[in-house]
């Protein structure tokens, strides 16, 4: 069978070119579409499920949420294990499944779980999965803070930025006197100017915000005044929610138009909320203003982010499973670009970490071991062969090699990494072309001592058949070795397999393509057409012996 491929190769040896051309092309293809990280993602497929209830204890966010929530999530198909942590008004349990799991498939199971646990859980908790990424999913940090006054012209006074007495004034017309009231302005515009586009981005899946306070407008009842009007707590906060809605009645028909009638009555800022009226007194209305305070604040928060000593707020991107990071994260890094245009005055996001820059220093690192190695490869088969030619030829086994390896490790979903593509060895590659072309140019020589002429076509053919054929065991053998040293790398499981069995697949993908190489590409380019000084040559001869 073999012997057939071989002779099949030489006798039609352009169409074998063109193949190989028609392969490395869509290799080439395969490069610009491969997922490309520093390492291999050991994440196993996993399912997270975060519940909010602000008001329940560590202890009774235990027993109330997170056991009702895994007991929920038990016996789900393909569920190995789970795991969670209670904390103080937070829980978070994570539902770990088999790796052939989809993962899409998962969080609907998980989805349908969860909505059957919600009558049995606390009222007022909010149960959310977290977003369909991995533990080496961040990509992408980016930081929002204040220009340094000085860096930078001072605004005008009366215009949205820094003032000349040091305070910040909102393109809203509000001015920020102190350190608070800016961090609290950063945190806003961090969650409703930059995370909304950033979650537009292609390929990421979520955005997270740290540090910073959340504004919040808050109410705080004065005891003694609610005492002396005769109120509760339970009627101000009825009040503020039965006066923060709006209301559609119908529409009304006046000369063939019509009219729609409703009640505008979301409030939009603290005056709003200071005269909802609680309710009455001796016909005098008592609104929230007379037995309240209305105040900006924050939401209490479990730490805070700091860039060289600066408080700030970050940002985190978060990639979809399976993207590619570097693409994902250049792709966040232009859109923060595009978003500091258009932030108000005197602010500005700038990166903090950018996966993009260690993939680059991987792929440079790959790349360099690479190049250096096919040089080195070159430049021994140069001295061995005694042919620079036979050289060449040995050598484009290496980038057809690697070409068709990124098509096949596309197809198999294998990311091009540190350890898939630093594991490939460039003697093993070419070792069955080494020898066949050796063996070829042997017989070649020999036979043209023989006959003591040049070679016709025919007869080059023939022989560098012979020369392959006779190659063939040895090159299977030491092929096949090669690749069942590999093959117990795919039994491992967990952590262990998603490491080494890339790496394993990536190797036994290049070493089968090299052998097909070797045994159609390299005999195919060894006997081509005799040259014209060898026709001429042979020609002179004869007409000389005639004479």
């Amino acid at each position: 069978m073999i012997e057939r491929i071989v002779d099949f190769s030489i006798r039609r040896r352009w169409l074998v070119l063109l193949v190989t051309l028609v392969a490395a092309a869509s290799g080439l293809w395969s490069l610009t579409k491969l997922p490309i990280d520093a390492v291999p993602d050991v994440t196993n497929v996993q399912v997270q499920v975060n519940a909010t209830a602000p008001a329940l204890t560590p202890v009774e966010i235990e027993k109330q949420v997170t056991v009702a929530l895994e007991t929920a999530l038990a016996g789900i198909p393909g569920l190995e294990s789970t795991r969670s942590f209670s904390r103080n008004g937070f829980a978070q349990i994570t539902a770990v499944f088999a790796d052939r799991t989809n993962i899409y498939f998962a969080r609907q199971l998980v989805s349908e779980r969860i909505n059957d646990a919600k009558p049995s859980l606390p009222p007022g908790v909010d149960v959310r999965m977290g977003p369909v990424s991995t533990g080496l999913g961040e990509i992408y940090w980016w930081a929002v803070e204040y220009e340094k006054p000085g860096t930078t012209a001072l605004v005008r006074d009366g215009q949205p930025g820094w003032q000349t007495d040091g305070t910040y004034l909102t393109p809203e017309g509000e001015h920020l006197t102190d350190d608070f009231q800016r961090t609290v302005y950063l945190r806003t515009v961090q969650d409703w100017i930059v995370r909304p586009q950033m979650k537009t981005v292609p390929g990421v899946a979520g955005a997270d915000a740290i540090g910073g306070f959340v504004k919040q407008f808050q109410v705080q009842p004065d005891p003694t005044k609610l005492v002396g009007y005769g109120l509760s707590f339970g009627q101000v906060i009825a009040a503020i929610e039965a006066n923060n809605v709006t209301r559609g009645a119908n529409y009304i028909e006046q000369n063939g138009e019509g009219y729609v009638v409703r009640a505008a009555g979301r409030v939009e800022n603290m005056d709003d909320i200071s005269n909802i009226v609680v309710t009455t007194r001796g016909g005098v209305p008592v609104c929230v203003k007379d037995v309240a305070d209305v105040a900006i604040g924050r939401e209490l928060r479990t730490g805070s982010a700091s860039v060289n000593g600066r408080e700030v707020v970050l940002g985190t991107a978060l990639m979809l499973i399976g993207g590619n990071s570097r693409t994902v994260a250049a792709a966040a890094d232009a859109r923060i670009k595009e978003i500091g245009r258009t932030l108000p005055p005197g602010i500005y996001a700038h990166t903090v970490l950018n996966r993009t820059e260690l993939v680059d220093a991987t792929i440079h690192t790959v790349a360099s071991n690479l190049a250096e190695g096919a040089l080195l490869v070159i430049a021994v088969l140069s001295l061995l062969l005694g042919n620079l030619r036979a050289a060449v030829i040995t050598a484009c086994v290496i980038p057809m090699t690697m070409l068709v390896t990124a098509t096949g490790m596309l197809s198999g979903r294998i990311s091009a990494n540190l350890m898939s593509l630093g594991a490939l060895d460039f003697g093993l590659i070419v070792g069955g072309a080494v020898i066949i072309a050796e063996n070829s140019l042997r017989h070649l020589a020999e036979r043209q001592r023989e006959l003591r002429r040049g070679l016709s076509l025919e007869e080059r053919l023939s022989t560098v058949t012979a020369s392959t054929s006779e190659m063939i065991r040895p090159t299977v053998y030491g092929q096949v070795i090669i690749i069942l040293v590999y093959v117990p790398l795919l039994a491992f499981t967990g952590v262990e397999g998603k490491t080494f069995e890339p790496m394993a697949l990536t190797v036994m993908i290049a070493l089968a393509t090299a052998f097909v190489v070797s045994l159609t590409f390299v005999p195919a380019a060894i006997a081509p057409s005799p040259s014209p000084s060898q026709s001429l040559c042979a020609r002179t001869r004869t007409w000389r012996c005639a004479g």
